[in-house]
């Protein structure tokens, strides 16, 4: 339930079945309707204490899926305030959703998991936007987090100070300078985006195919005040065309964005693999895409010259592997085209009766 499943579909979404349009919100819905079962437990009576016992601090619980390392720097910058992580849903062993459910407060680092989200609010738990990621982000968060959970705000302001400076030092130790585009479809695009620019890179475009949310509001707003475009729900086509206006020094985004972006001689990266495999929290994630984007931006002179190498190779009529000359048959073209122009013309006849 916590593996990271991957998409190779042409449209960059995932075929998760029942009208669901992304793998990761069909995992929204399975964390919902286990919430909902593990709740009416809990109503119903006294449940088993979690494998790894009780914390004697108020816990945080996060929602969504993130990388190993996140939860323990999360973990790390709860710990100035009284507080500790929670489980994290979607959780590994059923026990975990009772203590999920016990939780101070719930933490939407993927701000799509709507029914989830329900499930916790009808067991009274306030939810939380947005994530500790970069240095603004960070602090916001910090100030949120304590806020819905009671902390007192010299604590809040004390957590801030004591993380804020190392955050700071390790964005401005691993500055990114170029124009990015970014999409996907983990549901964690906006954070990534936040990341970067933070980071000195600009971002234009972000898609991104998860839907809007009241909690995805912040990260939104934060990007929007820094001139982003933002789009939910985004198509493949909406990506494409961010990429082919904006004209970026680096592509991210998925399997046909990148094969597309490389065609042109876009340096591109597959967000999945290479960028949502990294730790994105806290000082740890700080400095944690540079490497890998700044050295997929310094290969864009070699991306022009193998475009121009290969250009018109295995385009059009000459795609796929020859012996000589392609056998191209202009005059079974021109047939099947008929034919699709009299499909045309009897499906606009039939939407004016």
């Amino acid at each position: 339930m916590t593996s990271r499943s991957r998409c190779a579909r042409p449209s960059g979404r995932c075929g998760s079945g029942f009208g669901v349009p992304t793998h990761a919100e069909a995992k929204d819905v399975l964390a919902g309707a286990m919430l909902a079962y593990a709740r009416a437990e809990v109503q119903a009576g006294p449940v088993p204490a979690p494998v790894a016992g009780r914390s004697d601090r108020p816990t945080v619980t996060l929602l969504g899926e993130m990388f190993p390392a996140d939860p323990m720097m999360i973990g790390a910058l709860l710990a100035p305030l009284g507080l500790a992580v929670g489980p994290t849903v979607a959780a590994r062993e059923w026990r975990e959703l009772y203590a999920a459910l016990d939780g101070r407060a719930v933490a939407a680092i993927h701000p799509f998991y709507t029914a989830a989200v329900r499930e916790f609010q009808a067991a009274g738990r306030p939810i939380v936007g947005s994530a500790p990621v970069g240095h603004d982000g960070t602090m916001d968060w910090l100030a949120a987090i304590g806020a819905a959970c009671g902390v007192d705000p010299a604590r809040i302001a004390a957590a801030q100070e004591a993380f804020g400076p190392a955050i700071r030092a390790a964005l401005d130790a691993n500055p990114i300078r170029g124009r990015i585009t970014l999409s996907g479809y983990e549901g964690s695009e906006l954070l990534v985006a936040r990341l970067l620019i933070e980071s000195g890179a600009e971002v234009p475009y972000v898609g991104t195919a998860c839907a809007r949310t009241p909690w995805s509001e912040p990260d939104r707003q934060w990007l929007a005040d820094r001139g982003t475009a933002v789009k939910f729900r985004a198509s493949l086509e909406d990506d494409l065309a961010a990429m082919h206006g904006f004209a970026p020094d680096l592509a991210i985004g998925t399997t046909p964005v990148v094969q597309k972006a490389k065609a042109a001689g876009i340096p591109a990266l597959y967000f999945t693999n290479l960028i949502s495999a990294r730790p994105l929290m806290g000082p740890a994630g700080a400095g944690s895409l540079a490497q890998v984007v700044n050295a997929a931006m310094a290969g864009g002179d070699r991306m022009e010259t193998m475009r121009a190498f290969f250009d018109g190779v295995g385009e059009g009529d000459t795609a796929g592997i020859w012996e000589g000359a392609p056998n191209l048959r202009p005059d079974f073209r021109a047939q099947h085209q008929k034919k699709l122009d009299k499909a045309a013309r009897a499906a606009r006849a039939e939407e004016m009766i």
